[in-house]
């Protein structure tokens, strides 16, 4: 008798949900049809792309959005070449900063301006150019804070890690037009914008 009663309170919460109308089927859970979000490698169009209205259902929906991909792709390549360059140039301007903001005797100077200074305390020390600025300086102590500087570099890299993000997201809807698309651009991206970085590291090794 108390196995009955037992077996009665289990099962009464199911034959309520039964009675309310609900389906406590799995089929409803399991089921992808609506976004046909396949777990596999395919070409099967109708895979949700970063929002949910954004659904490639047909020929010409999937190769738009293959042809965007491919563009986004060259467009991080762009940006991380841009990135080498202008890291390079800030590094440089903030030696120049740097320097201009020391001691008067580590700026470098011509003879003239030398020869000036025995006669004269109060004459003025050439600017310092570029091509002078010895590269070892600001090894070994960070370079200054600059805003000018920093924003941008903040702001590249943080457009640059969201569109990794975003194709990480796309590779993992398994579908291959995209990941092809992806590849692809990011290859085209590299031959034509990789060599800029490429030459800004051998210049300064």
């Amino acid at each position: 008798m108390c196995y009955l009663v037992c077996l009665c309170a289990l099962f009464a919460p199911v034959a309520q949900a039964a009675s309310n109308g609900m389906d406590m089927s799995m089929d409803g859970a399991m089921d992808l049809a609506s976004a046909n979000m396949l777990t596999y490698l395919h070409f099967t169009p109708g895979d949700i792309l970063w929002f949910q209205g954004w659904v490639p259902g047909s020929a010409g929906a999937m190769v738009g959005a293959c042809i965007g991909l491919f563009l986004l792709a060259m467009v991080e390549r762009w940006i991380a070449a841009a990135r080498a360059v202008m890291q390079a140039h800030w590094a440089q301007r903030a030696r120049v900063v740097e320097l201009n903001t020391g001691s008067n005797a580590s700026l470098p100077t011509t003879r003239s301006s030398a020869v000036d200074e025995k006669r004269s305390t109060s004459s003025l020390s050439v600017p310092v150019l570029h091509s002078t600025l010895p590269r070892t300086i600001g090894l070994r102590s960070a370079a200054p804070f600059i805003l000018k500087h920093e924003l941008p570099r903040g702001i590249l890299l943080m457009v640059q890690v969201a569109l990794n993000y975003a194709f990480m997201l796309a590779v993992m809807t398994f579908q291959l037009g995209f990941i092809f698309s992806l590849i692809v651009g990011l290859g085209v991206g590299e031959m034509l914008f990789g060599r800029f970085a490429s030459h800004i590291e051998l210049v300064h090794l």
